[in-house]
Formats: structure tokens, C-alpha cells, sequence
């Protein structure tokens, strides 16, 4: 859901903007992070098919928009182009309308003086706390160029292992639905028809073809229910999954299925990694660093044991005891961070098992893409086969009674 607010921060300066969120609560408690004072906050749009989500898809900026853009600040900024300038040309010369006009906003924002980070920080439905943290570390160090270069990096790597990890599901979940609904149409209107056949010639049918024709005559007389039962049960999820108990039922459904989940683990543990990493080298402190990183995980199991962590952080508890007491974190993990806490080298650290698990997850996709084609083709063909032949066989019986 989109929502857009009215906010102070603690200076008393009027912000307003747009924040995304699955809930109203949910949103004002990542803008009151910000450090920001919610006056007013209301979910923009109706409750149609926009409130389904329609209308933040075909306005949603993607990520890869997001990459190019800190690309072309950081080669303007070594350049030694202005900040304005590069505002203004970018935001002149930017082809996605909802990106342009955020960033028209953006330098009208720098224009008047306030901080980049504080302009970036207005758009949170583009730039995440992550990023505006970053950018606010480079300002205060004065490298703002590098840290744009770096942001660049970290995000273009985020997005090509997200893309690599989606792309290896599309498939196989295209092909099973491909598969679902020609067997639906085959089970509702052309088995019935064949099955008439079969019984008006008297035989004794296998066991095999009463099942299918049992349910084919099943499906073809509650094909009505059995749509709205599909339809219920989408509009249930649609609406809880958005909740808080929907998104911590789906994390951990994520993490529970055989194979995927444990790539969707690895995936999530490299991009802890890689934030905390990124983040602390950039000189943000590691209590903020733990806390941006849960906003941005992308599951509400790890998002839970961050959010822990940065909590018993400020208690004097270290790094790698806190994630050492949950099993979603690989002892491997937790050794090795605990390493670089008595060593002092936890950046360093950090960046390895980044490399290490981007590394696993290139591995798990490949693997996965290479079983999924011979898997797909052995059990679409024993379902293809039982039904063929569940309809030939006793056709071919009458036939050879003749």
C-alpha cells in the first residue's frame, strides 16, 4: 500500500511525501525511525484493483532505475559538477516520469539549502533508509562521489542476485501452471465427453480410468464451486498477507520449502551481509547499521532477530553471541563474525561472507535450473501418460473386440 504523510522532524522543518507499506502502523513506524514526527498519514488511492496494488506497480520505480541514477550522480560528482547541476540534469534527462518527478522535487529541495540525504530521505518509496544513510555518511565525510559509486555497486550486485534467483522460480512456475490449467480443460470438458463413450460400450474399465473418469465427473459438476473456492481463497491471502502475522506466515513458508528455501536463506544471509558491510565501512554506527539493515532484509524471520540484536546490542551483548541463539543463522556465520569482533577486522569479515554466500547462491540457482528441466519433463510426462492412458487403454480394448 502507498501512503502519503505529513511529517516534522526534529528541527521542526514540514516534510511530506510517500511512504510503501503492507500497513498504516507499519508505515508510520519506519518514518518515526527516520526520526520524523507523523502529523497526518492516509493510504492513497481507492480500494479497486488500485487497492490491490495496481496503481504501485505501474508507479513503483525499479530497482535498476535506482542504479543508474547513483551511476550518473557519482560520474558527475567526479566530474565536479555541482550538486544542483546534477540534480537538475538528471532529473531533466531522466526517462521514468514518477523518477523525474521525484528528483525535480529533490532539487528544489537541495535548492533551498537542505541536505541531500534530507531531500533523498522525503522519497522513502525510492530511497530506502539504507540508502539515505549512506548518502548521509558520505556527506558527512565529504565523499560523496565514492559513496555514490558504492551504493551503485551494492544495489547493481543486489539486484543481479535477486534477478538470478526469481528468474530461476519463473520458470518452473509457468510450466506447473501451463500444465494445471490444460489438465483442468482436459478433466472438465474432454474427458467427460470420452468417458460417455467408454461406459456405453459395457466393458469392465481399470481401476486407473475409474479414478480419472470419477474425477473428471467430480470437477465437471462443481467446476462453479471449485472457482469460487479459488477465488476466496486469493482474496483471503490478498488480504492477510499484508498483515503482520500474513508476512512473518509467508517468511517462514519461504524458508520451509525443500531446496528453494534454502536458497532463499542463502540470499537473505548475503544480504546481511553485504548491508552491514556496506554500512559500516561508510562510518554508520553498528546499532543503526543492524537496524537499516532489518527494514531492508526482505523477511520478517531475520527482520525479528536484527531488530533483537540491535536491541540487546545496546545492553553490551556482542554481534555474534545475539545471532549465535538462532538457527536461521549458520554457526559458520556466527563464528566467523565473532572472529572479526576480536580480531577488529568484522568489515573485512563481513565483505567475505558476502562474497561466500553470493557465491552459494549463483551455485544453488545453477543447480536448481539444471534439475528443474529433467524433473519438470519426467513428472509432466508420468501425469500426461497416466491420463493418455487412462482413456487409451480402454479404447484400444473396444477396438480390438471388432
Amino acid at each position: 500500500m502507498l501512503f502519503s504523510f505529513e511529517a516534522t522532524n526534529k528541527n521542526g522543518q514540514g516534510q511530506n511525501g510517500s511512504i510503501e507499506a503492507p500497513t498504516r502502523d507499519v508505515a508510520i513506524g519506519a518514518l518515526q525511525k527516520r526520526g520524523l514526527i507523523v502529523i497526518n498519514i492516509k493510504e492513497e488511492g481507492d480500494h479497486g484493483l488500485w487497492g490491490l496494488g495496481l496503481k504501485s506497480i505501474l508507479n513503483r520505480v525499479h530497482p535498476r532505475d535506482v542504479v543508474i541514477l547513483s551511476r550518473q550522480i557519482a560520474t558527475l560528482f567526479e566530474a565536479k559538477v555541482s550538486v544542483l547541476s546534477t540534480f537538475r540534469l538528471i532529473a531533466v534527462e531522466n526517462s521514468n516520469p514518477v523518477l523525474q518527478k521525484k528528483l525535480t522535487q529533490v532539487t528544489d529541495d537541495v535548492k533551498t539549502g537542505v541536505p541531500i540525504s534530507t531531500a533523498l530521505a522525503k522519497h522513502p518509496d525510492v530511497f530506502t533508509d539504507f540508502y539515505v544513510n549512506m548518502v548521509r555518511s558520505g556527506e558527512e565525510s565529504g565523499k560523496l562521489a565514492e559513496t555514490f559509486t558504492y551504493l551503485a555497486d551494492y544495489l547493481d550486485r543486489s539486484y543481479a542476485l535477486m534477478s538470478k534467483a526469481k528468474n530461476a522460480l519463473i520458470y518452473p512456475i509457468f510450466v506447473i501452471l501451463s500444465f494445471v490449467a490444460v489438465m483442468v480443460l482436459m478433466m472438465t470438458f474432454v474427458i467427460p465427453r470420452l468417458s460417455e463413450i467408454l461406459i456405453e460400450t459395457g466393458q469392465e474399465l481399470p481401476i486407473y480410468t475409474k479414478v480419472v473418469i470419477g474425477l473428471s465427473q467430480f470437477m465437471a459438476d462443481y467446476i462453479l464451486l471449485l472457482v469460487v473456492l479459488v477465488v476466496v481463497i486469493i482474496a483471503f491471502l490478498l488480504k492477510y498477507l499484508p498483515t503482520e502475522a500474513g508476512r512473518m506466515a509467508s517468511s517462514r513458508f519461504k524458508l520451509s520449502i525443500p531446496y528453494v528455501g534454502n536458497l532463499y536463506r542463502k540470499l537473505y544471509l548475503s544480504r546481511i551481509a553485504d548491508n552491514l558491510n556496506t554500512l559500516i565501512t561508510s562510518g554508520v554506527s553498528m546499532v543503526r547499521s543492524i537496524e537499516i539493515t532489518a527494514e531492508v532484509v526482505g523477511n520478517d524471520v531475520y527482520r525479528e532477530i536484527l531488530e533483537e540484536a540491535a536491541d540487546l546490542i545496546k545492553s553490551g551483548n556482542s554481534v555474534s553471541e545475539i545471532l549465535s541463539r538462532h538457527k536461521e543463522i549458520p554457526s559458520i556465520m556466527s563464528q566467523m563474525i565473532k572472529v572479526g569482533e576480536e580480531s577488529g577486522k568484522l568489515t573485512f569479515v563481513l565483505g567475505t561472507l558476502s562474497k561466500f554466500y553470493q557465491r552459494e547462491v549463483d551455485n544453488e540457482v545453477d543447480t536448481l535450473v539444471g534439475l528443474i528441466e529433467p524433473a519438470m519433463i519426467v513428472l509432466l510426462g508420468l501425469a500426461v501418460g497416466i491420463l493418455l492412458t487412462s482413456v487409451l487403454v480402454p479404447i484400444y480394448n473396444v477396438a480390438s473386440g471388432f
